[in-house]
């Protein structure tokens, strides 16, 4: 199996629960504290090992190009008025990393989005993760998972335990033989009824992906709304005799897809980074 060098980012949701914020702007260009969410999650793409970053984008999404493209009249600015901590993070968001775009014309589904990315990838394993959610977690969630297929050589899921009612918000893995916290999955549903559901072990938006991933997409049939599932597509590739394995990962992810959950994220980073004093005394 090729090495893993892509990290495929689908970034073409519209963005409706935070609208009318997100009605020209993209929700993954929202800020956490000092920099958007895009920037977050390509920092823990690099981490794990990518160097080749895949952003699934959609029309009107081209403000995502542009934070990454050089702007020099604002270097110009910054460099003339001694501004070199902003200089710094401008370079920084405009070097870290060779990022490729790839267009989905239609809202077909996650499964779908990274389907887009398969001329990119070829015929190699490669990292997914959404960025709807921060890691916060040392080594990050996504390092965690490419440690985990190194030993494995096939797909790693990131798994978490939750309660309730919440599996229906999810994906759910149901698992056999277990290593630790490493676990082989026999079967994925998704969003399952609490009733219907054969586990409390949730597949949290990261993943190690095998090239098989493209052929079992293209096998599996669209849902809901003409969808095509990532986690149906996931079921295929089982189905046709691929090894799955899933992840409990250590750490927590940092919700930043819910209007809520982003204000939650933005207090609690801002606070831990030092950064913005004036939220201890506003939020107790």
């Amino acid at each position: 199996m090729g090495t893993i060098r892509h990290c495929v980012v689908p970034a073409a949701g519209l963005g409706t629960r935070f609208l009318p914020a997100t009605k020209v702007l993209p929700k993954e260009m929202l800020p956490v504290v000092d920099r958007p969410v895009i920037e977050w999650a390509i920092e823990e793409a690099m981490a794990a090992g990518a160097d080749e970053m895949v952003l699934v984008i959609a029309n009107g999404k081209e403000l995502i190009q542009a934070h990454f493209e050089r702007q020099p009249e604002l270097e110009k600015v910054l460099e003339a008025r001694g501004k070199k901590a902003e200089l710094a993070a401008v370079r920084h968001s405009q070097d870290m990393a060779n990022i490729r775009y790839v267009l989905q014309e239609k809202p077909l589904g996650l499964g779908h989005a990274v389907l887009c990315a398969a001329d990119v990838v070829g015929d190699n394993p490669f990292l997914c993760m959404l960025p709807d959610d921060l890691s916060h977690a040392e080594p990050p969630i996504l390092a965690q998972l490419r440690k985990a297929w190194d030993g494995v050589q096939s797909t790693v899921l990131a798994l978490m335990r939750v309660s309730g009612d919440e599996i229906s918000r999810y994906g759910c893995a149901t698992v056999g033989a277990s290593r630790g916290r490493l676990h082989q999955v026999t079967a994925v549903v998704e969003k399952p009824k609490p009733e219907e559901a054969q586990s409390d072990l949730a597949i949290m938006g990261r993943y190690v992906l095998s090239p098989g991933i493209f052929g079992a997409l293209r096998r599996t049939p669209a849902g809901d709304g003409g969808e095509i599932q990532l986690t149906d597509g996931i079921g295929t590739l089982l189905a046709a005799g691929e090894e799955v394995w899933g992840l409990e990962f250590e750490g927590e992810l940092l919700d930043v897809g819910t209007l809520d959950g982003w204000l939650t994220t933005n207090v609690r980073l801002a606070r831990e980074l030092g950064r913005a004093p004036a939220l201890r005394g506003a939020f107790g």
